[in-house]
């Protein structure tokens, strides 16, 4: 049987199997699997299946993930981000739209935390939408910056979706982290220009945050940023540690997850109680992760093993159209996976075969990272599946899943918009690594 043939046959068992509600790590592992043992035979196809687990299980960055995921808990249970949040909010002032503009900042200052999307969207649904709910902003914009702003936690780093892909492409993860955070911060600038633009066509969208102490001078108002000073002296470090050199990215989550217990310490919220909690969570998120990544590798790598990565990137390669409209084609491939496979899935089916193809066309992979990494912050946002629409949806009860649906689509727009801009001018991307000389 031809090559294609089995690729066609691989991706329908894939979603045969999820249809009928196996897990996905379950369903790519018994692909790969059983597409060893037809080529390999058992005893050797068992082996190939054994030694791809194992082989990525001995990566060391991995280890990075745990630590991050930590670091997040800890500082989402111990209260310090719903401190943060108020802070950043009586420091906006009475400028319209400030509360929502403070919510896209807070979102990038906890993206930087936390790496992780899924909780920092649960935490801002519950100490941020209701905040602006209550003041009379409008319900859309409201629900579309949550979860829009929420995302950010895919790109900006410590991403653990760039740490993934760093593992899958065998590229720098330090570089990844520099090359991302630009992008980042402009799709940030994206969101807060559209907020201003809004509130200020339609001021209705946003009435003044009219509390005392928002009407203090600017420097009054400084002292009640008590609460967001260490979190920013972690942040500082824990990049610093990554960006300086000093550090590998494994070793700068370690110091970020001592950090945060240190920084509950300080402000007396460390209990037995939120310890236990956070590592709980953090046990059930990396357990989830861990085993789509098992379950993907071994796919990817008996696949690989069969001659498939060969064929897609001759097929890739083959296509007669200009090199960045293959980078188009494989962002669109992205996307379509996007609406079946979980984001770890789909980076290890599709990384590994694109990557080599990046090069092979004159691109840098780290580029490229960037660009997958906005490709999946609108996967995250994009009906029907978005996880970040369903994050949000778990925390409200009185919001349809129709109506943050279509409050994210303003901002789904504007992340196409920093995603062309990437793709169309790498720069913006790759002039921080260039700087740092990493």
């Amino acid at each position: 049987m031809g090559i294609e043939y089995i690729t066609i046959l691989i991706v329908a068992s894939l979603l045969a199997l999820m249809a009928i509600g196996i897990p996905l790590g379950v369903t790519t592992l018994l692909v790969s699997l059983g597409t060893a043992i037809l080529y390999f035979g058992e005893r050797a196809g068992f082996f190939l299946v054994a030694a791809n687990v194992t082989e990525v299980l001995h990566k060391y960055e991995l280890i990075a993930v745990p630590f991050f995921v930590f670091m997040a808990n800890v500082l989402e249970r111990s209260g310090i981000a719903h401190t943060l949040f108020e802070s950043m909010a009586i420091l906006g002032g009475r400028f319209r739209g400030s509360v929502a503009v403070q919510t896209t900042i807070v979102a990038v200052i906890l993206a930087a935390m936390s790496g992780i999307m899924g909780g920092e969207i649960v935490m801002l649904g519950l100490i941020a939408l209701p905040q602006m709910l209550r003041l009379g902003y409008d319900r859309k914009l409201s629900i579309g910056i949550i979860c829009a702003a929420g995302a950010l936690a895919t790109l900006i780093p410590p991403s653990v979706v760039l740490i993934v892909y760093g593992l899958a492409a065998q590229v720098s993860i330090t570089k990844l982290f520099a090359a991302s955070a630009v992008p980042g911060l402009l799709l940030a600038s994206l969101f807060i220009t559209y907020i201003l633009v809004r509130v200020r066509l339609n001021p209705a969208m946003a009435p003044i945050y009219d509390i005392p102490e928002t009407g203090l001078p600017f420097f009054s108002r400084l002292k009640f940023l008590t609460g967001a000073v260490l979190p920013a002296v972690l942040i500082t470090v824990v990049l610093g540690l990554i960006y300086g050199g000093i550090a590998t990215v494994t070793e700068s989550a370690a110091v970020g997850a001592v950090g945060a217990l240190v920084v509950s310490a300080i402000q007396k919220r460390l209990s037995w109680t939120m310890m236990r909690d956070a590592m709980r969570q953090t046990v059930l998120t990396v357990g989830s992760i861990i085993w789509l990544v098992l379950g993907a590798v071994s796919l990817i790598g008996i696949y690989n093993r069969i001659g498939g990565g060969d064929f897609l990137r001759d097929l890739l390669g083959s296509l007669d159209i200009a090199p960045i409209l293959v980078i188009v084609v494989m962002m669109l491939i992205v996307m379509v996976l996007g609406t079946f496979l979980e984001w770890i899935a789909i980076l290890f089916i599709t990384v590994p075969i694109f990557a080599p193809v990046v090069a092979d066309l004159g691109y840098d992979p780290i580029w490229f990272g960037v660009l997958f990494a906005m490709n999946i912050q609108i996967y995250y946002l994009s009906p029907p599946f978005g996880p970040a629409c369903f994050f949000l949806k778990s925390v409200t009860k009185d919001i349809e899943l129709q109506e943050i649906f279509a409050a994210v689509l303003p901002f789904i727009a504007l992340q196409a918009v920093g995603l062309f801009l990437v793709l169309f001018f790498p720069q913006i991307a790759l002039w921080l690594p260039s700087m740092l000389g990493n």
